[in-house]
């Protein structure tokens, strides 16, 4: 009897179903029947590396993690005497391994093995199983120092072989410059190189702990100078073009130490063809943060004590060079009132104030060539004196006697009581100095035919002498 096509039809949709459920029922077999060898696996292995776990070629089959752990102290322990010696041609400095605490880093390792198969992902725990079991999980070994202990045995041999590399400058002879220092090339211990020339050295140890000693020769930078010898030729500095000079004496010694201050800043700074050369830029910030101390300034119409009082004094000297050097003056302020400084070898108008931000003094380098500046700082003859090398394109500069116009005489004196002052004591904190208008011309030319001439101003207001008087009476 044959089997109606529905009647068949039937039977196949049962047949399949069967298969289907079969099927789902063994890989929940299989789910459980894995789930229940991990969970008898892990049991076995409770707090212990899984078999296949291997670092460095070992197998830690069944070890726990402090088991693991003295493992690879035991191998540190092997090379603790040996010695690490550091060098650089006559520079040596030795440490022990242990001193340096080189060698396996046994805590980081022995976490790593114990951790092959217990993540929180069972089928990945599963795999990584399997893997270690039929063909083996093997990990890097890693390595470790202490860097303070390194640092510490670096220090002494860095001090001697880092060079910080001197540019090419010059000194005068003659009233020429020639090359007396010629640039020098630096160096510096290359520590990022040490660390990791040290990170391969330390396997080559463990290997062989028979070698007591271990040479490591220091790997070395060279700096190159901004400045070489070759480049400062080019600059065309062949020669003295322009001094200026003013005398200090009676100055404070914080109004001397500020002037040597503010020149020494200022010494050996280049000047580019074409460039405007800024004293507030070149000298830097003048405040007690950069070393500065407090002497008398004149600000907002009087005489106080202000950090950095006396660098007046240095561009003022500074003014008197860029005039004699015939250089265009891009901004030059006078002082408020006659400073008797400024008029000791002068005469008076050849001063130049400067007040930082806005009152700043300015020239151009129009020569074509560099211009270098270089200071003479003399507080034993209260002297100081800039000079301007380079090369001279022929101007020459002529330079009036200032004309004194319009004088008024100096108000009188003024006292003030000063509670800070004992009794009976007093201070003069302004000097009485009278009010003038001064001009005068320069002149600069070249080839005979003039191509600067300047008219220099300066309104000097009366100025009125203070006097404090102590009134303090205990």
């Amino acid at each position: 009897m044959r089997l109606k096509p529905t009647h068949l039809h039937h039977h196949v949709i049962h047949f399949s179903r069967m298969i289907f459920w079969f099927m789902i029922g063994g890989v929940l077999g299989l789910i459980f029947f894995v789930s229940f060898l991990l969970i008898f696996y892990q049991h076995i292995y409770y707090q212990k590396v899984y078999p296949g776990v291997m670092i460095n070629g070992v197998n830690f089959e069944g070890q726990t993690q402090n088991q693991v752990r003295n493992y690879f102290l035991q191998q540190n322990a092997k090379i603790a005497d040996n010695k690490v010696t550091l060098t650089y041609k006559n520079q040596i400095a030795t440490a022990s391994a242990s001193q340096l605490q080189l060698g396996y880093n046994a805590d980081l390792l022995a976490q790593q093995a114990i951790s092959i198969g217990r993540s929180e992902d069972i089928f990945s725990n599963a795999s990584l199983l399997w893997q270690a079991y039929t063909s083996n999980v093997s990990l890097p070994p890693t390595y470790q120092y202490d860097q303070l202990s390194l640092t510490n045995l670096l220090n002494p041999l860095e001090r001697d072989i880092n060079k910080k590399p001197v540019n090419a400058s010059f000194t005068i002879i003659n009233s020429h410059v020639t090359a007396f220092q010629l640039a020098q090339y630096g160096q510096k211990v290359d520590d990022a190189q040490v660390y990791q020339n040290l990170l391969l050295l330390i396997p080559q140890m463990l290997r062989h702990p028979e070698d007591k000693y271990v040479k490591f020769t220091l790997p070395v930078t060279t700096l190159k100078p901004q400045v070489t010898d070759q480049s400062m030729q080019s600059y065309g500095i062949t020669q003295l073009i322009a001094t200026g000079t003013s005398l200090f004496a009676g100055s404070n010694p914080s109004r001397v130490y500020n002037i040597g201050l503010a020149a020494s800043r200022l010494d050996g700074t280049l000047v580019p063809p074409g460039q405007i050369f800024s004293f507030n830029k070149a000298v830097g910030d003048i405040s007690s943060l950069t070393g500065y101390k407090q002497a008398y300034v004149i600000s907002n119409g009087h005489t106080v004590l202000g950090d950095g009082g006396g660098v007046c004094q240095v561009s003022t000297t500074m003014f008197r060079a860029i005039l004699n050097a015939g250089l265009p003056v891009v901004e030059r302020h006078a002082h408020d009132y006659e400073v008797d400084y400024y008029t000791e070898d002068a005469p008076l108008g050849l001063d130049a104030a400067i007040y930082q931000p806005t009152d700043d003094l300015k020239f151009k380098n129009d020569t074509g060539h560099y211009i270098l500046i270089h200071s003479i700082f003399q507080p034993e003859e209260n002297s100081l004196t800039f000079e301007f090398y380079g090369t001279s394109d022929g101007r020459k500069v002529s330079i009036t006697q200032p004309v004194i116009t319009n004088v008024r005489p100096a108000p009188p004196p003024l006292y003030q009581n000063d509670p800070n002052l004992p009794a009976g004591t007093i201070q003069q904190t302004d000097f009485a100095a009278p009010g003038a208008h001064v001009s005068f011309t320069r002149t600069v030319t070249r080839d005979g035919k003039t191509i600067y001439f300047d008219t220099f101003t300066s309104d000097y207001q009366p100025w009125q002498a203070v006097y404090l008087k102590g009134t303090k009476t205990n």
